[in-house]
């Protein structure tokens, strides 16, 4: 029984033929089929035992930033040997006149013994004809060498140094027909079936829009070094307020932004001694009498940012990446923006030297990852940073900037009364928000309404 074919297996067989070795990007200039066909059609092929393919490696070397900028001036050390060719020179004149390769091109001449350093000035002591690597700038120039033409082992050293080389991997396919392809005979009918026409629709199940923008979060800062903690999403006003600065008379606090659990109080809020410091604080910095009465009562959390600072609290780290994702609950009107119940995304970076610059590096890192790259920071207030900034992103489809997420250095207020001694970096935002963004809806409400169009419509990958 003959082998029916479809045309674009038989386009490529017919082009095989002719030219027996080829990569897809040649069958696809050859048969001016699309580069999904070409794909296709060669799986196809393999599966029927008709075609071969051959994947190969290729390194290839070029220069870096640093390697061009040898080309013209020479490397740090060959500047340095040529400017003491006429004689010794001050170790200040040599810095100021090679400015920061100065420092690595003086460790390796030293380290070679071609200069020799007296009290103040620098001269040549042994200059080489050539310096390793030399010959491998002048060999590459602005090209790409095949790796394995360049020596190994001057290579190596020079892989070392930054931005003075690039290695590219790149990977190619070889088609080739298979023995019994050779000698097939094609017809020009064509009984094929046509693998391209729609087939029914069916609606499988699939995890919910909201829940697949979650869980990229969680992937992402897992994936950028942080670990994450849980807590529960009733706390203490202690936790939810004071222990972050947030004074008792606060609007915050009040019953229309907050859910209070009716005659609920917390019989264990905290250790005695962050109870007195968290209570002297306030006295000192807030001029009023604080009350342990209303660091008692029960709220549903306003925040997820009352884990992070209890957990912070009784591990007092020296260094730390922590995040907690999970629902908050705020008292406020349901309109197109807010909901009485969303998710939100927090973390906390704790280091020595931690700054406010890392703080926005890690929060565009964030952002670029999740497919936001137009971001500004504002300054901003909030009551347990300083200072404060608010993150604006630019929405393309409104044509306008829109907050997401805040974020800051907690105060000394918050951290030392916890016993919290270095730096801590935190951030905050709404996840409703983002997926608004990813999904390109005006109404957050559209999440939870259940409309089964909308879901089966919103694509996965956004």
């Amino acid at each position: 029984m003959s082998q029916v074919f479809h045309d674009i297996e038989k386009k490529i067989i017919s082009s095989l033929k002719e030219n027996s070795k080829q990569s897809p990007e040649s069958l696809e200039k050859s048969t001016n089929l699309s580069p999904d066909q070409i794909r296709r059609g060669i799986e196809w092929l393999k599966l029927k035992d008709l075609a071969i393919v051959n994947e190969s490696k290729t390194s290839l070397i070029s220069l870096g930033k640093n390697g061009l900028e040898s080309i013209e001036k020479g490397l740090p050390e060959r500047q340095l040997l040529n400017s003491l060719k006429n004689g010794p020179k001050k170790l200040s004149d040599l810095q100021k006149q090679l400015g920061p390769v100065f420092g690595p091109a003086m460790g390796l001449a030293r380290k070679n013994n071609w200069v020799k350093a007296d009290s103040d000035s620098i001269s040549l002591n042994n200059e080489p004809a050539e310096i390793p690597a030399e010959k491998i700038i002048k060999q590459i120039g602005k090209e790409k060498i095949p790796k394995e033409k360049i020596d190994a082992s001057e290579l190596s050293v020079l892989l070392k140094r930054p931005d003075f080389v690039i290695e590219d991997i790149v990977k190619t396919k070889e088609i080739t027909l298979s023995d019994s392809a050779k000698t097939l005979e094609l017809s020009d009918s064509s009984g094929a079936i046509d693998v391209e026409a729609k087939v029914p629709q069916v609606f499988v199940a699939r995890t919910h829009p909201l829940k697949d923008t979650i869980d990229e979060i969680r992937e992402i800062f897992v994936t950028l070094g942080f670990s994450e903690i849980n807590g529960n999403m009733t706390q203490s006003s202690f936790w939810n307020f004071d222990a972050l600065f947030t004074p008792q008379d606060h609007p915050a606090r009040e019953l229309q932004d907050t859910f209070y659990l009716d005659g609920i109080s917390a019989k264990k809020i905290a250790t005695p001694e962050q109870i007195r410091k968290v209570s002297d604080s306030h006295k000192k910095n807030w001029r009023y009498q604080w009350d342990i009465n209303e660091a008692r009562k029960m709220v549903l959390r306003t925040h997820t940012t009352c884990v992070t600072i209890k957990h912070l609290a009784e591990t007092k780290p020296d260094e730390a990446r922590v995040f907690s994702l999970g629902r908050v609950f705020r008292n406020e009107k349901v309109s197109y923006k807010h909901l009485v119940e969303f998710n939100q995304i927090e973390g906390v970076v704790v280091g020595k030297n931690a700054t406010l610059r890392d703080l926005m590096g890690i929060q565009r890192e964030f952002y670029k990852r999740i497919g936001i790259t137009k971001i500004k920071f504002w300054p901003t207030f909030f009551p347990y940073t300083e200072p404060s900034l608010q993150t604006m992103v630019y929405n393309e489809r409104l044509g306008k900037w829109v907050e997401l997420f805040g974020m800051g250095i907690f105060r000394p207020e918050v951290t030392k009364p916890l016993g919290i001694t270095k730096p801590v970096l935190a951030w905050g935002g709404g996840i409703e928000r983002i997926a608004m963004l990813k999904y390109g809806l005006d109404d957050v409400r559209e999440f939870y309404n259940n409309n089964l169009n909308w879901l089966r419509s919103a694509s996965k990958c956004q």
